[in-house]
């Protein structure tokens, strides 16, 4: 179940980062409550997860999550590159976190 609560944290710090960029250095009401509700509830999700999970594994795995959905939404949504080399190294990231996962001790 642990596992399960990191991912949905990750997604959650996807959430919080694409608002963060719409609020506008905190100009626009909706983007930044939806960056303080999708950031706290990340951070918990990530309290919960490390109850039993190693901290520097999880804490990877949370931010890979977030940097890889974060990427992916702005080569889908907002026009940023898709060359290949960055999609061998989102590739890389993609396997760094199988990786941890798969030799975590728990």
């Amino acid at each position: 179940m642990a596992w399960f609560i990191l991912v949905i944290a990750g997604m959650m710090e996807t959430v919080w980062a694409i608002a963060l960029k719409y609020s506008h250095g905190f100009t626009k009401l909706w983007p930044t409550l939806i960056f303080l509700l999708a950031g706290g509830l990340s951070f918990w999700l990530l309290s919960l997860s490390l109850r039993t999970l190693p901290v520097g594994t999880a804490y990877a795995i949370w931010t890979g999550i977030g940097a890889l959905g974060t990427v992916l939404f702005g080569m889908f949504f907002l026009g940023e590159s898709k060359d290949w080399i960055r999609l061998v190294f989102l590739s890389l990231l993609i396997f760094s976190l199988v990786g941890l996962q798969i030799t975590s001790e728990t």
